[in-house]
């Protein structure tokens, strides 16, 4: 839906001798290079000075009468040249640079056209003869063929004989159709010049030749590949006339057809076909198509009309026409209209090879014309929901006008049609906010035609409404100005109802005036100059902002102007920033826009490279399409992504990190679009944005940020309805309503009830809420919101619910009832049995409201909310029979199902009843409380249920003034603890209950020896048993390595020293061993038992710390080895270069990776293992065994072990060495002393080598220049192990060094 805009015209005269025969354009230079019958010109197309100019009549190449003839002009960039072919049959290279010519080639027949391949590999000549020859760069003859061939070529079609025109079935056109018509063809048309024409694809891979068949004298299209050979031929196409060209693309080659009632541009195929054409508007049996030409990226197609209708006897009147086309429609974007001055029409046209959209006219005197468009959609300019977001497209003389606000129209079609007398070239819209559905057309006879709502009576409501009112025409103006050149006025602007404002380029002052436009004093239908202002350089663009009236005008070079129209003598000055500096663009932009960003005025642009600026600072080089709407910029970009940024929020550097930026999940800025999606408009005040698609058609996207703008918008004003209305249509979560300020929801909500006024819509928002904030999680906050709303403490679903719930039921319960109902289902806590009992109660009492909601409709709601079965036991839970009973009969249930249960309940005992009801509902502890109301015949029940559902305290609590009962379920409680292995609780109830017997078996069974003497005291037991009791405890506690204790037993209770004394030996437990032997006077034990056990010790400790420094050092080795292994590895990695070498440098020292083990590390089965087994798992990962992938952890856990084993035996050795050093073994005490010091040292010496990165002496994470991501991740693991998954936690203990106790004091300073 994008219009042809010109940006800029310019105009030179080289002023040269002759009449241009042939023009090309220079890629270098951008010069144009001109042939006539006496000279070959260069020359720039801006200003017409003369580059380089070099005679054809001198060299004796042209006659010098001026007869001779310019077929064919080609620029050679590669051989720095220029070609020539004459219609005498020679070919000539000029060169630039030697300014000389040469002769490579002639012709006898003479050359009729010259044609080079897009890649100037190969060049065509058509000759005289009706031959053509294909040559090489070098002008290497490859071949020469007729143009003229019987055969149809390689591609001809094949028929397998069936699917023939005789069988096919015709439909209304009867079997006539069925016979084969002959197809008259009609001769080319008598101003034909009968030579051929050659077009190249765009890939060079094929051409096709348009030639006058000497048989039908109709010209005919023949398809040929580079080498020559014949592929395809023509379908017969009668009325064809001469002009053809390749689209570049290649899809399609174009031409033109008369036909007898009208004039058409055809479509062929590769294969000869037709495909497609297009009718020629207002063309007459005198109006001819001479040549026409494609653009260099296949987008405009230009045509070369002559018409002698118009021009008068013997004149023509020429005019130009760019077509485009879109969604299978071509539409005629503009027209240039040259007269009938012989002396300054037309001669040559070419398109810019290197600008798509630059066109250059050469009229007979040499004047140059150089326009330059760029693509624009014109949209209307209103700002609030009075307008109606407009879209208007030129098609010829009409103008497409699409409503987008009341409806979407995919083109071609539109929501209504403008027609005008003559072609329109640019339309514009009333850049006066309350006007701006209005519009104005400038068109190519020079009129301005002004189109305006119609004013109409008021229509009946009842009746069919128009949603769409077309424009009518209001008035049309002439342009009272003296023009030149088509297209001299451009850039127009509507300020306000009677000013129009337009650009008038002055191309040899290099200086451009606008003009101030004005209905004439004389008369109202002409428009009048009232002012003009001088700019000096072209202007390309214009842009006006609808928020502050202001103008902008780019100049070429990218300066900004701004023009000061409202007042009496308007004047253009330089635009400035804040800081006073000049505002430029880098880059010439084609699209230039308006917008305020953070209060200050700014002027977008985007260039044809999709470089987008604000000022001079680039805010992104990807954006295909921009649009400004209210306070928000909208952007598609390459990358497939629709961004909407919030001007008011964002500086310009902010508006670049955004753009720049990769978003989050939940960014509501971002939205992601169709390939190649391009803005078409947005509707203001409104939250929907209109995209195209490249093939044409329309989407209507709302993106997230406008919707949540608006939405916000709306609630902070109160708008409850139309927020509501546009989340349930647009599926936005209904929790913002409540999550955007709590507080204001919650004090409004009578307001919030009101305006939804349907019960659905509340029923809806209830049925929706969760606790989740979505102003966290799904909307975030923009981060320009200035503070955060108050936050309501408590359970949100619940306060919601609530409130509404109270505020329903003081506004119309009656009305409401349903919703009511809604908000305590919704609780947290359903809270059914209350629901279930106002349904109850409209069963009992109806209200006499009309509004009002019966039982039945309330019940069969609440069985839409609730599951059926679960109603059915709530209301079962409430011991209303009456309640039950109309739930299950608006159940599916079978009365056979609960008839005979309730029958059965209705008979019992009301405490029992219920008991009953509350185990049938498996409501436990209920059902106990209402079965100690029942009596004591229902004691054995209680004691039944308590064990079965373990209910022992609750029990207790009931019966605790009950001693018999309460006796009863203490021992039964007791018992359940001795299977659940709970001995020391079980013996305490027994023995608070007097079961003292059965308490102290418990205590016994426990090894709580204290409470067991307790209670044998209680008892009390004769001394015998009490001593045989203290005897089987203390073997008890001596199995359980509880020596001191069991010694206790021994010398207290069983009276028996020796025993006692040999225990605290065995136990290690010197010193207490040492005291009894003195308190009981048995030296004699000294001798016989502590001496030895002390040498013994002595021997078992010296042995076990060889052993263990011998295992330390061992391992010590071995993982120095591992180490150097994997060192080599990674360095032999890097140094081959494999896949993974960039991330050798993460792999840590302990890492596995690079082992080159055979032991695989992938156990898929572990996962699914219960945590016992895990820990078992990964226990077994860490083997010993020489190259297991992990054996450097293994070892590193081992020798781990060892320090802290050793470390532990600190006060074990200092209570030996005491005692040896008291029984005069010195030489074992010093020997010990120093070995277990020696051992001490050895592991302390060794913690800095096997554990290198002590983490203990660095608190905060390793970060910097020379960190990896495992010396990162592992700093931040030692800092909080405790939220590391199982695996990684054990492997930082691993990694983590042993502490050793430095503050235990052990050595003997009389051993030193």
């Amino acid at each position: 839906m994008r219009n042809l805009v010109l940006v800029r015209s310019t105009q030179g005269c080289a002023q040269q001798p002759g009449v241009p025969h042939c023009v090309t354009v220079r890629c270098d230079s951008g010069s144009l290079l001109g042939a006539s019958q006496f000279s070959i010109t260069e020359f720039d197309p801006r200003t017409g000075k003369v580059l380089n100019e070099a005679s054809l009549t001198t060299e004796g190449y042209l006659p010098e009468d001026g007869s001779g003839t310019v077929v064919g002009l080609q620029d050679l960039a590669e051989l720095e040249s220029a070609c020539v072919a004459t219609a005498a049959g020679d070919v000539i290279l000029y060169n630039f640079s030697s300014r000389q010519f040469e002769c490579v080639g002639s012709v006898d027949s003479g050359l009729t056209s010259m044609s080079w391949s897009p890649d100037e590999e190969l060049v065509i000549f058509t000759t005289g003869q009706d031959t053509f020859i294909m040559m090489t760069k070098d002008f290497e003859p490859i071949i020469e063929v007729g143009i003229h061939q019987e055969d149809f070529g390689e591609e001809k079609f094949i028929t397998v004989g069936w699917g023939k025109k005789e069988t096919q079935f015709h439909g209304s056109e009867g079997k006539q159709a069925a016979q084969k018509k002959t197809v008259e063809l009609q001769p080319a048309p008598a101003w034909d010049d009968h030579r051929p024409r050659v077009s190249w694809r765009g890939d060079g891979q094929l051409f096709a030749v348009s030639a006058v068949c000497p048989q039908s004298g109709a010209r005919r299209v023949r398809l040929w590949n580079r080498e020559g050979v014949l592929q395809a031929t023509s379908e017969a196409i009668s009325g064809l006339e001469q002009p053809l060209c390749w689209r570049p693309s290649g899809n399609l080659i174009a031409s033109t057809q008369r036909q007898r009632n009208k004039h058409c541009v055809v479509f062929l195929e590769k294969n000869g076909l037709q495909h497609g054409d297009f009718t020629l508007p207002s063309s007459t049996s005198h109006t001819k198509v001479k040549e026409l030409w494609w653009n260099s990226d296949s987008t405009v197609l230009a045509l070369w009309l002559e018409d002698t209708t118009a021009a008068g006897e013997g004149a023509l009147s020429t005019h130009f026409q760019l077509w485009t086309t879109g969604n299978y429609h071509w539409y005629l974007k503009q027209s240039l209209a040259f007269g009938d001055d012989p002396h300054r029409a037309p001669v040559c046209l070419c398109w810019d090879p290197v600008h798509p959209l630059q066109l250059h006219v050469v009229l007979r005197d040499w004047t140059t014309l150089m326009y330059e468009w760029g693509w624009a959609t014109e949209r209307s300019r209103g700002l609030d929901g009075a307008d109606d977001a407009s879209v208007a497209v030129i098609d010829g003389s009409k103008i497409l006008v699409t409503n987008f606000r009341q409806c979407v129209v995919p083109p071609p079609m539109c929501s209504y049609e403008l027609q005008l007398t003559s072609v329109v070239n640019q339309v514009m819209f009333s850049c006066q906010p309350n006007r701006s559905n209005e519009l104005a057309a400038y068109t190519a006879d020079g009129h301005i035609s002004v189109f305006g709502p119609e004013l109409r009576e008021k229509e009946n409501s009842s009746a069919f409404r128009t949603v769409c009112q077309p424009l009518v025409s209001k008035r049309t103006y002439s342009v009272d100005l003296d023009l030149e050149r088509p297209l001299e006025l451009h850039h127009l602007l509507w300020l306000r109802v009677d000013l129009f404002v337009a650009v008038r380029a002055f191309p040899k002052t290099n200086y451009s005036k606008v003009l101030f436009l004005s209905p004439s004093q004389a008369s109202d239908q002409t428009l009048a100059l009232r002012c003009e202002v001088e700019v000096s350089g072209a202007v390309v663009s214009v842009a006006h902002s609808a928020h502050s009236g202001s103008v902008t005008l780019q100049l070429e070079d990218g300066n900004i102007k701004k023009l000061l129209w409202d007042c009496d003598e308007p004047l253009v000055e330089d635009w400035e920033d804040s800081r006073g500096s000049l505002v430029r663009f880098p880059v010439v932009c084609v699209l230039t826009a308006l917008c305020n960003i953070v209060q200050e005025e700014y002027v977008l642009g985007l260039t044809d490279r999709c470089h987008m600026y604000a000022g001079d600072t680039k805010l992104a080089s990807n954006v295909s399409s921009f649009s400004v709407c209210n306070d928000f910029l909208l952007v598609t970009t390459h990358s497939h992504h629709c961004r909407c940024l919030q001007l008011s929020s964002l500086s310009v550097k902010d508006l670049q990190v955004a753009l720049a930026a990769d978003v989050g999940q939940n960014d509501e800025t971002l939205r992601r679009v169709e390939r190649g999606a391009r803005i078409v408009t947005v509707v203001p005040q409104d939250t929907r944005v209109i995209l195209q698609m490249p093939r044409g058609n329309l989407e209507t996207v709302h993106h997230r940020a406008l919707v949540l703008a608006q939405l916000r918008k709306w609630l902070d004003s109160l708008r409850f309805k139309e927020a509501f209305m546009c989340m349930r249509k647009l599926r936005i979560n209904l929790n913002l309503i409540y999550d955007h300020n709590p507080k204001l929801f919650l004090d409004n909500i009578a307001t919030f009830i009101t305006q939804l006024g349907s019960i659905n819509h509340i029923n809806l928002f209830l049925t929706e809420l969760k606790e989740e904030d979505t102003t966290q999680t799904m909307y975030p906050r923009p981060e320009d919101s200035l503070s955060q709303p108050y936050k309501v403490p408590g359970t949100k679903v619940d306060i919601v619910c609530d409130a509404l719930r109270n505020t329903m039921e003081s506004m119309d319960p009656n009305m409401y009832c349903l919703s009511i109902l809604t908000a305590h289902v919704r609780k947290t806590l359903p809270e059914l049995e209350i629901a279930l009992q106002k349904v109850h109660e409209l069963r009992v009492n109806p209200p006499p409201a009309v509004v009002a909601v019966s039982a039945e409709e309330a019940l069969k709601y609440l069985l839409f909310l609730v599951d059926v079965n679960d109603l059915y036991e709530h209301s079962l839970g409430t011991y209303d029979f009456d309640l039950v009973l109309m739930v299950a009969e608006k159940s599916q249930k079978d009365p056979k199902e609960y008839l005979p249960f309730l029958n059965m309940l209705k008979k019992l005992e009301p405490s029992y009843q219920r008991y009953t009801i509350d185990k049938h509902l498996k409501r436990y502890k209920k059902a106990l409380v209402h079965l100690s109301q029942c009596g004591k015949e229902h004691f054995p029940e209680v004691l039944q249920l308590v064990k079965e559902q373990k209910l022992y305290t609750e029990a207790l609590n009931l019966f605790a003034a009950d001693k018999t009962h309460y006796k009863e379920l203490t021992v039964a409680f007791a018992e359940h603890l001795v299977g659940q292995q709970q001995m020391e609780q079980a013996g305490l109830l027994l023995w608070r209950c007097g079961e003292t017997h059965l308490a102290l078996q418990s205590f016994v069974s426990c090894c709580s020896w204290r409470q067991a003497l307790c209670v044998a005291q209680v008892i009390p037991l004769p001394p015998d048993q009490l001593a045989l009791l203290a005897r089987d405890m203390a073997e008890k506690l001596s199995e359980q390595r509880r020596y001191s204790e069991a010694a206790l037993l021994l010398d207290q209770y069983a009276n028996d020293c020796e025993e006692a004394i040999l225990a605290l030996i065995t136990g290690a437990v010197w010193d207490e061993a040492l005291r009894l032997i003195h308190t009981h006077q048995r030296q004699d034990i000294t001798e016989t038992n502590l001496k030895p056990a002390l040498l013994e010790a002595f021997c078992a400790q010296s042995t076990f710390l060889e052993t263990q420094v011998s295992t330390f050092t061992r391992h010590r080795a071995r993982l120095a080895v591992v180490r150097e292994q994997k060192l080599k590895a990674r360095v032999d990695m890097l140094d081959e270069e494999g896949p993974d070498c960039a991330d050798a440098e993460l792999y840590s020292e302990a890492s596995s990776v690079l082992t080159g083990s055979k032991y695989s590390q992938s156990n898929s089965r572990i996962s699914s293992r219960s945590s016992k087994n895990r820990r078992k798992a990964e226990r077994k990962k860490l083997s010993l065994k020489e190259g297991s992938p992990m054996e450097d952890k293994a070892l590193i856990h081992a020798l781990g072990e060892i320090i802290t084993t050793v470390d532990k035996m600190r006060e074990e050795v200092h209570g030996l060495l005491k005692m040896l050093v008291l029984f005069e073994f010195e030489r074992q005490a010093h020997r010990l002393q120093e070995q277990y010091a020696e051992a001490l040292s050895l592991l302390e010496a060794a913690v800095p080598e096997v554990w290198p990165n002590n983490a203990l002496n660095n608190c905060t994470p390793l970060t910097g220049p020379q960190s990896t991501a495992n010396s990162i991740s592992a700093s931040f693991q030692q800092q909080s192990p405790a939220v590391l998954p199982p695996a990684q936690a054990q492997d930082a203990e691993i990694l983590a060094p042993p502490k050793l106790r430095h503050n235990i004091k052990w050595k003997l300073t009389v051993l030193t």
